[in-house]
């Protein structure tokens, strides 16, 4: 070996040895942990206890009735609504429904064979006490469903495409709210 190749060799273990350090020290800087775990927030409380201290405020629609259902069961695990919440949750759901398809096998009639609602969901989550916003969201769900000739058939496949809609909205609500607990928590310390 001459004496350019050895320096060319210990350069280069020298750079992998700095990237191996600079890489653990990446590392090392991430902290990862279960967002539903019993693990105390800065606040003190659980995220578990925190989303079953949120009340949500009534809502007129049967579809945001739905959502706002599923999201009582899935904050407070299948015991309903607090008794004293700490949060309030104001929810604002409206719907849009499309036709997707025009598929007619054998006949020369425009009718659709498949549509489409999408529930969209505005929300604030406020301090009960002092009544401060902690944050403001919106989220959309989509779900298909067919559309066969008879008209209740088709109605009913619609109210079905809806419930899935609402409870997948549900869940997305409840992780992005859960989400938003956590950064207010460790805002707050």
């Amino acid at each position: 070996m001459s004496l350019p190749d050895r320096e060319k060799t210990e350069l280069s273990r020298l750079l992998r040895r700095v990237a191996l350090v600079g890489s653990l020290a990446l590392v090392s800087a991430c902290t990862v942990h279960p967002l539903y775990s019993s693990a105390p927030l800065s606040t003190g409380a659980s995220a578990n206890a925190e989303l079953a201290s949120i009340a949500i405020k009534p809502v007129r629609t049967r579809y945001a009735q739905q959502v706002r259902n599923n999201l009582i069961f899935g904050f407070g695990r299948g015991a309903g609504e607090p008794a004293s919440p700490l949060y309030s949750l104001t929810l604002s759901v409206t719907e849009a429904v499309e036709s997707s398809a025009l598929v007619q096998v054998g006949t020369d009639e425009d009718e659709p064979t498949a549509g489409s609602v999408t529930l969209t969901a505005n929300y604030t989550l406020t301090d009960a006490k002092t009544g401060a916003v902690i944050t403001v969201g919106k989220r959309s769900i989509t779900s298909s469903f067919d559309r066969p000739r008879q008209e209740f058939a088709s109605y009913r496949a619609q109210i079905d495409a809806e419930n899935r809609a609402a409870r997948e909205l549900a869940e997305a609500l409840q992780l992005s709210i859960a989400q938003d607990l956590v950064r207010h928590g460790k805002a707050a310390s």
